[in-house]
């Protein structure tokens, strides 16, 4: 065979396969947005990460988008105003069954589940010059920030200091601005929930000394009692002002995509980020979690086909009653 003969071969080959791309891709959408938190929060860092990891290795245009966090991100994936968003289980529950505050009564069941993230630990920070050292410590009416309003901390966290018998004035923002209220003396207590670690603790130990506060045996098992929350653990080395591991409890943390989108554009964005965790890990240390092993974590969403179709192709086995349109 000639090389001319050999070289238009090649040259067949490679325009059929561009070919199939382009036609494969035909349905997908020109851009896309990841719905997050607010700034200076896990959420926000790690769901702007896995946007442009996306973007770059599919080459179209893509990023994150600041949100009020997991409940606002559950109604713009159900509308479609977000491709993909973020989402722990308790609000993905909440919103499924219409009682979202977003908008109360709608059932939010356009939102599909597309890869395990990570568990969202409940605990508490504070200056260490206001002598908080527990939760016991927490002064009746104290101020105490529970992040964006909406978010899996202001859904939960109070009622969790409730029902441990803590009176509070209750104050909402943003993550980093909350630190910095805290730094200034205007609030009490900070309550996160979010992936560790949290930018915004990290951020306060290097401007000055604060205190992580662990339940006691007592009043963890008393929230495992009353919320659909885990035992957690967060590891010593998480934060330099911790000598040894803290007790919390913990939330599971998926992603999330528009029901209708494309089953191969969500197979690949799928494949993307589960195929190489070490790319995940250097966006933020929480995507440790991040692994196919976790698929089984969800028992609350309806999976989108083609995030279905990859965890199944790489060792799940999520049934088909699942599977949203099955």
């Amino acid at each position: 065979m000639t090389l001319s003969r050999i070289a238009g071969i090649a040259a067949m080959l490679i325009g059929s396969t561009v070919a199939a791309q382009a036609q494969d891709r035909s349905d997908w959408p020109s851009s896309f947005t990841v719905g997050t938190a607010s700034q200076g929060g896990t959420y926000f860092a790690y769901g702007s990460g896995w946007a442009n990891l996306v973007a770059d290795e599919l080459g179209m245009s893509g990023g994150g988008e600041v949100t009020g966090g997991p409940m606002q991100n559950m109604a713009l994936v159900h509308t479609g105003e977000a491709a993909f968003g973020m989402t722990t289980m308790g609000p993905a529950a909440e919103s499924l069954g219409g009682t979202n505050p977003i908008a109360p009564g709608l059932e939010m069941d356009m939102a599909c589940a597309m890869f395990p993230m990570y568990q969202t630990p409940f605990s508490v920070t504070a200056l260490s010059s206001s002598g908080i050292e527990s939760i016991s410590d927490i002064p009746d009416g104290a101020k105490i920030g529970f992040g964006p309003a909406g978010s899996t901390s202001d859904t939960y966290f109070p009622r969790m200091l409730e029902e441990l018998g803590v009176n509070f004035d209750r104050r909402n923002g943003g993550w980093t601005d909350l630190g910095g209220q805290l730094q200034d003396g205007l609030l009490d207590v900070i309550a996160f929930a979010a992936g560790i670690p949290i930018p915004a603790v990290s951020q306060l130990e290097v401007q000055t000394d604060v205190n992580i506060i662990e339940f006691t045996e007592e009043e963890q098992a008393q929230i495992l009692e009353a919320f659909p929350v885990s035992e957690f653990t967060i590891p010593a080395d998480t934060y330099t002002s911790l000598d040894e591991p803290a007790r919390a409890v913990s939330m599971w943390n998926f992603a999330i995509a528009n029901c209708d989108l494309p089953e191969s554009f969500v197979y690949e964005a799928t494949n993307v980020v589960m195929s190489d965790n070490d790319r995940m890990v250097a966006i933020h240390r929480a995507a440790r979690s991040t692994t196919p092993d976790n698929w089984d974590k969800n028992k609350v969403l309806m999976w989108h086909p083609g995030a279905a179709r990859w965890f199944n192709e790489n060792g799940a086995s999520i049934p088909d009653d699942m599977i949203h349109g099955n």
